[in-house]
């Protein structure tokens, strides 16, 4: 069967099933606001069952005018709504704090209904930040018993930042981190705030990126009633966390003009909710969080220079696992320690055949990357007490095998004419004026001089293997090598 004889029988697709399996609610009406489908996860919000909604109108179940329901007014604009808070009651007096997507839906080009996606805004709350007690000794997710003893690492610049972490625990200055994906840049927010005089207050994480644009405000700040329909009088995670410590983690994914608020609150330290003009006085320890170099994010325009001066008094650098490889063994033998207890395993060691691969990995993930890695090696170990090679194949990107010197022959580039830029003269300037374009066309030509070999690639251009695999890897992924 063709695709577009596929496409013309959609129609004889039953997928709306697929939609109680929706973490959000789901209402689709028609285009007099009918009710027609009403999602398992709208039914737990409403506390009502789709028999008591079915083929009755959005105003006969909810305490809304036509002009006041979302659904109603997305009917009528045939505009979208996107996430808007929301307050509703239920005809059996239920009141839901809500946020609402509308969009409009046609069939042959004509208004047909609507589809309605509810978000328990409670839920959301929920899952940007959790507080925890420091009284609790059980080290649950998202709880702030962790402490510096918890992070693992003997890397001289990765002891540096920590000491220097420790030491500005209890000043009230605003402290930065910088980290990729996966460095632990959280584990050092609550280190931070777990020694400091402030660990019996609230530590309260949020993460920048995953908060719509247009609700973060009132998260953040709170509300007042009546600063927009259907708001209530509410405080914001800001307010909540007075006294304690507060980590803007993704600070550069924060829209600009929020961004500017937040350096008026730290300046001020006082905060007004959204549609209030009652100050409140703030006290708080406010870490955040960046994934890529500063001045990078400034000139793409993803941070203001002028919170970064202001929340990067303190700038702690938190070195990517590549930059510190001499922890692998120490972090493997703390993961081999840790998933044991949680799989039942008595897995002792790695082979060194695995060592040796593990070393010269690039570890784009970083360290979150590596618990990953082992916690799946040491699920399919079916007897034994070793990590082996074989135990790695699907759980490390793809990659030639680093314990093999030869990379395979697909990597390998077909003869070609010789580049201008010879190995003595990459060595000295690899680091600035060569471009990747030069240096693709390099590292194919000595490829194809050693016939692949890694260790003699690597002497020829006077870096290490380790380098090599991981400039390999990163040619391999942008299909410089095919």
């Amino acid at each position: 069967m063709k695709d577009t004889e596929l496409l013309t029988r959609l129609d004889d697709i039953d997928f709306l099933p697929v939609f109680d399996l929706s973490s959000d609610g789901i209402i689709i009406v028609d285009q007099n606001g009918i009710i027609k489908y009403y999602n398992k996860q709208i039914q737990k919000i409403d506390d009502l069952t789709s028999k008591d909604v079915l083929l009755k109108k959005v105003t006969e179940v909810y305490d809304l005018t036509e002009k006041d329901s979302k659904i109603m007014q997305c009917l009528t604009s045939q505009e979208p709504i996107i996430d808007e808070v929301f307050v509703y009651r239920t005809y059996t007096g239920k009141i839901v704090n809500s946020i609402h997507s509308v969009f409009p839906l046609y069939k042959n080009q004509i208004l047909a209904g609507a589809a309605c996606f509810i978000r328990d805004y409670k839920l959301l709350e929920d899952t940007l930040f959790i507080a925890a007690s420091q009284n609790k000794k059980v080290h649950a997710p998202y709880s702030t018993n962790f402490t510096f003893a918890d992070i693992i690492g003997k890397n001289p610049e990765f002891q540096d930042v920590i000491n220097t972490a420790k030491i500005v625990s209890n000043t009230p200055s605003p402290v930065m981190l910088c980290g990729k994906t996966g460095t632990g840049k959280e584990l050092f927010a609550k280190s931070i705030h777990n020694l400091s005089s402030r660990n019996k207050k609230r530590f309260t994480p949020v993460n920048c990126a995953a908060i719509p644009e247009n609700l973060l405000e009132g998260i953040l700040f709170g509300t007042s009633k009546g600063a927009f329909t259907g708001a209530i009088e509410k405080q914001g995670l800001f307010e909540a966390t007075n006294g304690g410590t507060i980590f803007l983690d993704e600070l550069n994914s924060m829209p600009n003009g929020l961004q500017a608020k937040i350096l008026r609150v730290i300046q001020d330290k006082k905060i007004r909710r959204v549609g209030s003009l009652k100050e409140i006085a703030l006290d708080l320890k406010v870490i955040s969080s960046i994934n890529e170099e500063p001045y990078k994010s400034i000139s793409k325009g993803d941070l203001r220079p002028d919170l970064f001066y202001r929340l990067g008094v303190v700038f702690l650098k938190i070195p990517s696992l590549n930059e510190r490889l001499d922890d692998i063994e120490l972090l493997i033998q703390h993961f081999i320690k840790k998933h044991n207890k949680l799989l039942g395993k008595r897995i002792r060691s790695i082979s060194p055949g695995v060592k040796q691969q593990l070393k010269e990995y690039d570890w784009p993930g970083n360290i979150r990357e590596l618990e990953h890695v082992i916690e799946g090696a040491m699920n399919i170990i079916e007897s034994g007490n070793v990590i082996e090679n074989k135990h790695l194949k699907d759980n490390l990107s793809s990659f030639p095998d680093h314990t093999n010197d030869q990379i395979p022959a697909r990597y390998i580039p077909e003869d070609r004419s010789t580049t201008t830029i010879k190995p003595r003269l990459y060595q000295k300037s690899r680091s600035s004026s060569i471009s990747d374009i030069q240096e693709k066309e390099l590292i194919q030509e000595i490829l194809l001089q050693t016939k692949g070999n890694i260790t003699k690639t690597a002497a020829k251009l006077g870096i290490s293997r380790q380098l090599l695999y991981y400039k390999l890897k990163k040619l391999i992924n942008n299909y410089f090598l095919s």
